[in-house]
This record gives structure tokens, C-alpha cells and sequence, in this order.
């Protein structure tokens, strides 16, 4: 199809690079674990490493930084260079290209393995922790076979309709999504418990998961962005995760896979909001973290870190100037939406005086009047005010409220994480994952 003599080379690499795991499969690992920063381009490492210093002085290097190892390639099999997160995810989840708005199907609708089946046929326990509606694009790829995205209802339903062996393939779920559970039709939460799952919707009772196989579903739809929440909620899931990984029996013996998303730095990339997508990289980054020192704790466990896509053609500094200001990024407490509802609901008398309490911007008297002009004309005015006032104050730039074909940062640690160095198509990360799992046993 297209891109002939790149897939021919794409082929010959990954032939190359099985062929040198398969001389050595005594030391695949037994625990893998697979993280996505959705949206997440090599920019957003640049921004966060230059925002958590505030200043050149203080520049140095991130856990980004000290775990990457490479880059990728993101585009779908469809008629664009463009991908959007179900085919970015499904690369990775079915190590195979597909067309935007596919949930691990191809053009003709057939199902493809999800490594997230693949480990369950190999009695790995597994688990899902994103900041998104569990159902949403990235998390459904693995446990989920849909032709669109969108359909919500279905993709829930494979959440108890995969089985393997009589069971639902998922041992642990965390993140967002109940009104896609719990519906007229089906209350997916009570079908769970008939297959011994324990059910936590409360975010306060967390850590009162002690066993497995458990979801907790937290909101709605996804989590609160950490910027508003003020909780490093991936962070938090994720040690929680870990905690009933490493006491789990069938973990012990078998291992575990688990895809853990950081969902929303996407969400923000649509947004243009810089200062909310700085706060989604932070929790990732404290994730990582935690899991490079899980890593160190367990050898025999790889981590790779990658993303489907970037989103918004972030730039580190805009306007023709030769600067960028996180310091300005550092006084918004509050995601756009956010600034946007509380303005909105704010008397006219208070609006400057709020606008200082949630972004710490001072403005001069003719924005002063725009921000008075903004408030007559309701909330998605003030959201657009607010997002021209925040990127043009820190030099910020955005190309689109998209994504783009930007490849993507990789990032490995542990076990065989020198397969994963270089540049790749994103279909050969899926690859490796796949003859790794398949080594394990």
C-alpha cells in the first residue's frame, strides 16, 4: 500500500531485532509494563523539563530525560499522516496499523489480538490505570474490538464479554467511566461482582482495594485534571496497581502486564492550555518515578514509555521572540475550563480581582476591558481570553487544537530494554512486546 519501501525496511529492522531476542528469551521479563502518555511529543518532554526549572540556571535533566532511549513514527493506515488515538494505541495494542476510529479491528473488521489477551492466554494477570473513561480510545484498545471509537456502550460491554477461560480478561481497572457501566441497559459494576470483582466508585477509598481481580471507577466520565484536583490521581492509582501486582498469587508465579495512560496531557493539547498539560506531565512524571524504582526492586520487569500521537503542536516559545517564560506557566492553578466556569459565575465587580487569584497574570487596562467584554459574552469567550492571555504572557505557541504527525518520544528501562533504542514504527514496539510475552513462559 503505501509507504512501500519504508514498510520493507520496518520489516527488515523488526525481523532483525526478533531475531536477536529470540537468542536470548531466557531472559524476557516476566512483568511488563506499558506507558502511554496520550498526546505526549518530544516537545511536551522539552516543555516540562524547562517549566520545572522556571530558570536556565536551574536546567536539568527530567526522568524523561534519564529513561529515553529513541523515537517513533505514529502514522495510521488510513489516507492521512495523521493518526488519532485509537489507531496510535492499536499499534501498540495489536501491533498492527489501522485506520483512525478502529478499536484493534482492521479495514475489514476483523478482530486483531490485543497483547492484553495474549498475556491472559499465557496466565499473566493483568490491568488497565488511565486518568480517561476506562473505555476511552487508548485503554479499549487492549481489551476491546470495536470499528468505531465512539461506541462507548459496546466497548464497555467487552469489559465482561472477553473472557478467556470463562473470566474477564482485565484482573484490575482503574480510572474513570462509570455512566458508561452502570446504564439502563446493563450495570456492567454488578455483572463484575458475579466474577468475584471487588467495586470501588468512591476516589477516598482508593487504597481499600486489597485484592484481586478489582475495578474502581472514579467519576462519570475521566478524572478531574491534577491542576484542579490538586491530586497526582495516575501516581496514586499506579501504586496502588503495583501493591496488588506484587501480592497477587497468580503475579508471583506468571507475572503481569499492565497499561497504565496518562491520559489527559492529551486533553489539555487539545485545549492549547500549557499550564494544565505541564501539571498532566508532572503526575506522569512522578509515576515514572515510582515505576523506574519498582524496576529497580524487581529486574525482571521491563517498562517502555511511549505515545500515540502528539497533540497541538506545542512551541517552546512563540511570537518571533527568543524566549519562553514557565514562570508565568507557574501562577495558573486552574485548567482553561476551569478559569472559564469560575469567571463566568463571578460578579463583574470581582472579575479582575478572580482572574488574579487563578492565574497570577496582570493585565494592563485595555485587556482589563477585553476581560469585561469577555464576561458579557459568556464562558467560551472567557476560556478563549484566558488561553490568548496565558500563551502570549509565557510565549507559548500551538499549530492546532489536534494532533499532528510529530513522532513521539520512547523511553525503556529493565529487562530487554535495549530492544526498544533507535527509531521505530510504532507497529514494531507493539512487535517486541508481543515475542516478549510470548517468551515468557
Amino acid at each position: 500500500m503505501r509507504f512501500i519501501h519504508y514498510t520493507l525496511l520496518f520489516v527488515l529492522i523488526g525481523l532483525f531485532s526478533l531475531a536477536l531476542l529470540k537468542t536470548d528469551t531466557q531472559t524476557s521479563p516476566k512483568n511488563i509494563i506499558l506507558v502511554i502518555g496520550d498526546g505526549m511529543g518530544d516537545n511536551y518532554l522539552s516543555a516540562y523539563r524547562y517549566w520545572r526549572a522556571k530558570s536556565p540556571d536551574n536546567v536539568s535533566p527530567t526522568i524523561f530525560d534519564q529513561l529515553l532511549v529513541g523515537k517513533s513514527m505514529s502514522y495510521p493506515d488510513d489516507d492521512t499522516f495523521v493518526t488519532d488515538s485509537a489507531a496510535g494505541a492499536t499499534a501498540y495494542a495489536a501491533a498492527q496499523k489501522t485506520y483512525n476510529g478502529a478499536i484493534s479491528v482492521n479495514h475489514n473488521g476483523d478482530k486483531l489480538t490485543t497483547l492484553m489477551e495474549l498475556a491472559k492466554q499465557h496466565n499473566k494477570t493483568t490491568a488497565i490505570v488511565a486518568t480517561s473513561e476506562v473505555v476511552h480510545a487508548t485503554p479499549a484498545t487492549f481489551f476491546a474490538h470495536q470499528g468505531h471509537r465512539k461506541e462507548y456502550p459496546q466497548i464497555a460491554d467487552q469489559i465482561v464479554d472477553n473472557q478467556i477461560n470463562n473470566k474477564p480478561i482485565i484482573d484490575l481497572i482503574l480510572g474513570g467511566g462509570i455512566s458508561y457501566l452502570v446504564r439502563e441497559d446493563r450495570n456492567l459494576l454488578n455483572e463484575l461482582k458475579t466474577f468475584g470483582y471487588a467495586i470501588h466508585t468512591d476516589w477516598a477509598n482508593l487504597n481499600q482495594i486489597t485484592s484481586l481481580p478489582a475495578i474502581g471507577v472514579f467519576a462519570d466520565k475521566g478524572l478531574a485534571y491534577e491542576i484542579n484536583s490538586k491530586q497526582q490521581r495516575l501516581e496514586q492509582m499506579t501504586q496502588v496497581a503495583l501493591q496488588q501486582l506484587t501480592t497477587d498469587a497468580n503475579s508471583k508465579k506468571n507475572g503481569f502486564f499492565i497499561m497504565i495512560e496518562a491520559s489527559q496531557i492529551d486533553w489539555c493539547g487539545h485545549a492549547n492550555d500549557i499550564a494544565c498539560a505541564m501539571h498532566e506531565m508532572d503526575d506522569l512524571a512522578n509515576t515514572l518515578s515510582l515505576l523506574k524504582q519498582f524496576v529497580d526492586d524487581h529486574p525482571n520487569t521491563l517498562m517502555v514509555v511511549t505515545a500515540d500521537h502528539e497533540t497541538g503542536g506545542l512551541s517552546i516559545g512563540a511570537e518571533g521572540q527568543y524566549n519562553w517564560l514557565p514562570d508565568v506557566i507557574a501562577g495558573v492553578n486552574n485548567s482553561l475550563d476551569s478559569i472559564g466556569d469560575t469567571l463566568a459565575q463571578t460578579n463583574d465587580e470581582n472579575l479582575y480581582a478572580t482572574w488574579l487569584t487563578l492565574t497570577s497574570i496582570e493585565l494592563e487596562q485595555p485587556q482589563i476591558l477585553a476581560l469585561n467584554a469577555a464576561k458579557n459574552s459568556g464562558k467560551n469567550a472567557l476560556i478563549a481570553f484566558s488561553r490568548k492571555q496565558i500563551n502570549n504572557k509565557s510565549l507559548t505557541g500551538w499549530t492546532s487544537g489536534g494532533h499532528t504527525a510529530a513522532d513521539v518520544p520512547v523511553l525503556a528501562y529493565g529487562a530487554q530494554s535495549q530492544l526498544f533504542y533507535g527509531f521505530h514504527d510504532n507497529i514494531q514496539i507493539g512487535q517486541k512486546l508481543f515475542e516478549l510475552i510470548q517468551h515468557t513462559d
